[in-house]
């Protein structure tokens, strides 16, 4: 018997996905339009905000493009938001689609320089507690200088690749197998399902630290995240200003953060400290003596030509000669070129790992339009400015954080300094007060953010990508393992900013 029409849909819509997934977005979407009758916009705009961290939250059931899509577009046919506000969010962040676009396509082609080098740390450094400190400090040191993105795309890269080697050898499936199967690993040869989940283990607690280590080295400098740069050009601040502003509060957080990741893989509290298997390390160096014995003058050529243009890379953000997303393009153009990569279709390879979350990312600025056009924000905003000027500076820092972690945080900083500036010229308060609570803004967006992946791009980056499920990392995962780090990031910040402001 042929299947009816309605049972073909019901089949076809949202693919794979459990059952009652299925029926729970369909009932957010059926409830939606009663909750803006009933209990008015505000109320069915923060509906939506809940609904799609619901979707962000089942990443690995469901991938929140089309759920949160579906979401997105019932809050603009709902009139909580209208196209060309989601147009004009998008636009503000142009710099970040670019730097999707071309920077993580960029890093595709520098895989195998980036997989000799992290092997050859991996096979020397014998202590776990040492390459996680080295993990979480090379994160924040490039984080300051370049961009808290590329660093996450460098990072999933290591991993993809650390995980396909190991694959390759430990199970009969292939690697694509692997990541449209999550309940089935043949294990075979020389290691077993307990080595394959004691590597998922192990990757996970260095790609969270690195992710972490993105944070507090972004949060330094004016370069580090997007919203910095923001702040600093309303505020009127260079490089030097900003990085001297901020590290009364900087400092102290990087210092205690990098202490909570050795003390982290001491203890193996919160999913952390799991080492590296035996048999994972003799697959790994036999691979590396594989790849040496079998090197030709051309793989040493295309090595030598990597490491050059990442050089060229590095000085290129480190100066800031160009929007990144250009620079990426500009990696794409020297690597293919010199290591005679011509074909359109192996090309195309290097997008499909940035382009997904790329169309993820602008209907997330649908849901901030959402967010931004029924103000959603604008009574905790208010409650603050009512504040005396002593309690300012810290309550600004936590309702940043608050408000970052589940929307936004260059959104979130965008409303905020926006306010203060307008209180600013209206002779509200003065300019040492608006100093201050820009500093606060700044590092409110970007450390207590790290709650969830919701909060920081490059946290939502590593969980929306083909590394996450390899590697078992969910929202829930992530946020566990990055509560400790939220503790002491919000604790150390809120300390600081309550001493030096």
């Amino acid at each position: 018997m042929s299947e009816s029409p309605v049972s073909a849909l019901w089949s076809n819509f949202l693919g794979e996905s459990p059952r009652w997934y299925k029926q729970t977005i369909i009932a957010f979407l059926v409830l939606n339009p009663f909750i803006l009758l009933g209990a008015g916009p505000v109320v069915a705009g923060w509906a939506l905000v809940g609904e799609f961290i619901f979707t962000l939250a089942l990443a690995l059931r469901c991938y929140p493009l089309q759920p949160g899509g579906l979401l997105a577009i019932e809050g603009i046919l709902l009139g909580l938001a209208d196209p060309h506000s989601v147009y004009h969010e998008a636009e503000a962040n142009f710099e970040v689609i670019l730097l999707l676009m071309f920077m993580v396509a960029g890093i595709y082609f520098m895989k195998d320089l980036l997989l000799f080098v992290f092997t050859k740390i991996l096979l020397n450094v014998r202590s776990k507690k040492f390459l996680a400190f080295l993990f979480s400090i090379v994160s924040a040191v490039l984080s300051a200088f370049l961009d808290a993105l590329t660093v996450t795309a460098v990072l999933i890269s290591v991993g993809v690749g650390f995980y396909a080697v190991f694959h390759r050898v430990a199970s009969g499936a292939s690697l694509l197998d692997q990541q449209h199967d999550h309940t089935h690993d043949r294990a075979v040869n020389t290691a077993s399902e307990n080595d394959l989940e004691a590597f998922r283990a192990f990757l996970r607690s260095l790609l969270m630290h690195g992710a972490v280590g993105t944070a507090l080295g972004g949060v330094c400098t004016l370069v580090g995240e997007p919203q910095n740069l923001l702040i600093a050009s309303v505020a009127g601040w260079d490089f030097q200003t900003f990085f001297m502003n901020m590290a009364p509060i900087t400092m102290p957080v990087l210092v205690c953060g990098l202490i909570t990741c050795v003390l982290l893989e001491m203890t193996g509290w919160f999913g952390y400290g799991a080492l590296m298997p035996a048999n994972v390390r003799q697959v790994l160096v036999e691979f590396d003596e594989g790849q040496q014995s079998n090197a030709t003058p051309r793989t040493k050529m295309k090595l030598m030509v990597q490491a050059v243009v990442a050089g060229i890379l590095v000085f290129s953000l480190a100066l800031h000669l160009a929007a990144v997303g250009l620079i990426g393009l500009l990696v794409i153009v020297l690597l293919t070129a010199f290591n005679g990569i011509t074909d359109e279709h192996d090309i195309g390879h290097a997008f499909q790992e940035a382009l997904p979350f790329t169309a993820l990312l602008v209907v997330f600025f649908a849901v901030v339009a959402v967010i931004h056009e029924q103000h959603l924000f604008t009574p905790v905003i208010d409650a603050v400015l009512a504040m005396s000027d002593e309690v300012r500076p810290a309550m600004f820092f936590l309702a940043n954080g608050l408000l970052s972690a589940i929307s936004d945080n260059v959104f979130v900083a965008t409303v905020y300094i926006s306010e203060i500036d307008a209180a600013l010229k209206a002779g509200e308060i003065d300019r040492a007060e608006f100093d201050r609570l820009a500093i606060a803004i700044n590092t409110g967006t970007n450390l207590p953010s790290v709650a969830t992946p919701n909060g920081q791009a490059a946290f939502l980056f590593l969980l929306t990508s083909a590394l996450a499920p390899l590697i078992r990392l969910s929202y829930g995962t992530m946020v566990i393992m990055a509560l400790p780090y939220t503790i002491v990031l919000t604790g150390v910040g809120l300390l600081a900013v309550s001493i030096a402001l």
